[in-house]
């Protein structure tokens, strides 16, 4: 399965479908256990990310790095990837057909993967996996289940660093999927 994940990589690596591939530095594939129970979602790569082709090595990162390990977890235990592979200018938000363009490359790494529980970081992330008219404040921490899959909405780390105020929630949020965790480790 790795094998896969590989191919797919060298394929991603070499897409053109979109603008955002002629101003990035580097493709973000995702990165993490192609093992993982978990996958955090997030909505694309910023400056950072564009320059290391890792996805959530910024601030932003750096913050959910720590929200992962203090649900128990490591880092590398988890599966990080985002709906579009390369930086929208500015750190803007992914156009629809940025996004429509790339996640193809999403489904087919999630297939491989097989998660038991999707973690939407960010409205964004949440509109194209749940549902378009998703609103995140109302609706994060609220499970939905499609397929397989346990999908929860939460909210993108960045949106923690300018509004500290949030990280309730986000923690409220971070507990309910311990307890799942747990649950699905019994």
């Amino acid at each position: 399965m790795e094998d896969k994940l590989n191919q797919l990589k060298s394929i991603v690596l070499q897409c053109k479908k979109c603008r955002l591939s002629s101003k990035r530095h580097k493709v973000v594939f995702g990165e993490g256990n192609p093992n993982a129970k978990i996958m955090f979602i997030g909505e694309g790569p910023g400056e950072d990310e564009d320059k290391t082709g890792r996805p959530f090595v910024g601030k932003a990162g750096q913050l959910l790095t720590k929200m992962i390990e203090a649900i128990g977890l490591k880092r590398e235990e988890v599966y990080i990837a985002n709906i579009v592979k390369c930086r929208p200018p500015n750190n803007r938000v992914p156009y629809d057909d940025e996004a429509i363009n790339c996640i193809p490359y999403l489904r087919k790494q999630v297939a491989l993967i097989r998660p038991k529980i999707i973690v939407c970081l960010g409205a964004t992330a949440a509109r194209h996996i749940i549902d378009k008219n998703i609103r995140i404040t109302k609706d994060r921490g609220i499970w939905v289940k499609k397929g397989e899959f346990l999908i929860m909405p939460t909210y993108h780390p960045s949106a923690l660093l300018r509004d500290p105020s949030k990280k309730k929630e986000a923690w409220e949020d971070f507990k309910k999927i311990r307890e799942e965790l747990q649950r699905l480790n019994a």
